[in-house]
């Protein structure tokens, strides 16, 4: 979870970074949010990528962990476990 909130911490950060800059240049209101969502995607996928890969990984991992003991449990109640 630490990988998602510090993805999800940088993706408001370039967003704000990017908003700040549009208000200073001059934009206001509605045309300033749409602005700064358009224009943070394409810089948060370039300064983010290193986040977004470990995010990637912790989640990969944490569905890797579940199907493992999902299949575990499947195969104790098949009783495949038991000894003959």
């Amino acid at each position: 979870m630490k990988a998602f909130a510090v993805y999800t911490a940088g993706r408001v950060l370039v967003f704000a970074g990017v908003a700040a800059l549009l208000f200073a240049v001059g934009l206001r209101g509605f045309v300033l949010v749409m602005a700064a969502l358009l224009v943070s995607l394409p810089v948060s996928y370039v300064l983010l990528a290193r986040v977004r890969a470990d995010f990637a990984a912790d989640v990969e991992r944490r569905v890797s962990a579940r199907r493992t003991r999902r299949q575990d449990l499947r195969s104790k109640l098949r009783g495949d476990d038991e000894p003959a």
